[in-house]
């Protein structure tokens, strides 16, 4: 019996010394010890002045909290992350019967280049777009700071995704 104890224990300590990449528990493969993950520039045709901040950090924390990366400030970081926000928009979604809106939509777009020095075929730039809708009785700076953190969120997840999960 302690044989199958000492061999469950040592499992996990086995399985994570094969392979040639560092695995964490959220799916990524991490080569590198560090990130290098610049503030978004705010190039959208509506600016909301907190934005920028908001969403670097809402993908900093997601980033860092799931990798085990350590964040620096220098161009020749293992991995490099820079965007803008293109798009933040609101648009009518649902109308009722009589031609008044009923829900609108907030969308946000970013573009981020993402380069893995450590592995180039990892590279790329893409816009990764995230909506939510709210009821058109509401006024948005009301329901703003929601939305906000339901689209960072999303955003920061599809981004870690195609990032570390190659998704």
């Amino acid at each position: 019996m302690p044989g199958k104890l000492l061999f469950l224990l040592s499992l996990p300590l086995l399985l994570s010394l094969t392979g040639c990449g560092i695995y964490s528990f959220s799916g990524a493969t991490i080569e590198g010890k560090n990130i290098y993950i610049h503030q978004l520039d705010n190039k959208a045709r509506n600016v909301v002045p907190s934005l920028s901040s908001t969403l670097t950090d809402k993908l900093r924390s997601r980033i860092l909290s799931q990798t085990g990366l350590s964040p620096v400030t220098k161009d020749d970081a293992d991995y490099d992350m820079t965007g803008a926000i293109t798009s933040y928009e609101v648009t009518v979604t649902g109308a009722t019967s009589v031609q008044v809106a009923s829900k609108n939509r907030l969308t946000v777009s970013l573009q981020i280049t993402f380069k893995n020095r450590l592995n180039e075929k990892s590279n790329f730039t893409q816009t990764f777009t995230r909506f939510s809708d709210f009821d058109a009785s509401q006024i948005l700076q009301n329901v703003e700071p929601a939305l906000i953190e339901d689209i960072g969120n999303q955003l920061a997840d599809d981004i870690f995704n195609k990032a570390f999960v190659n998704w």
